[in-house]
């Protein structure tokens, strides 16, 4: 008896752009969605530790993490704002997917880039 085929595999198969961006869409409003939820919950649960809070987000991983966050939030607005312009029906076609996809990746990326310039 001959073994069947295997589906194509992680090792075979080359996820495109569009699916690592629609992956990294929904990750990222998981992560904010954790961190706002967190945030809320201890502002409105433990107010007097509110000073203490600000103390351990100057400490420098935590503020990596921050910067972090920032890039999620960037990732995720403007991938929010390419599924406003899939409402409209346009934009489908292969080429487009991939063209756009690409220009959310730099978008987000400069801003990113420039919430931490503002910050700084």
């Amino acid at each position: 008896m001959r073994p069947r085929p295997l589906s194509p595999h992680l090792q075979v198969y080359r996820l495109p752009i569009t699916g690592i961006i629609s992956i990294s869409h929904r990750l990222t409003g998981l992560a904010l969605t954790v961190l706002f939820a967190a945030l809320s919950l201890a502002l409105f649960w433990l107010p007097d530790m509110f000073e203490s809070v600000q103390e351990w987000l100057n400490w420098l991983p935590i503020r990596g993490l921050l910067w972090l966050f920032s890039a999620f939030f960037s990732l995720h607005l403007v991938h929010g704002i390419r599924h406003l312009f899939w409402d409209t029906g346009k934009s489908f076609a292969k080429a487009d997917l991939t063209r756009l996809a690409t220009l959310e990746l730099i978008v987000s990326l400069a801003l990113t880039l420039f919430l931490i310039l503002i910050v700084l």
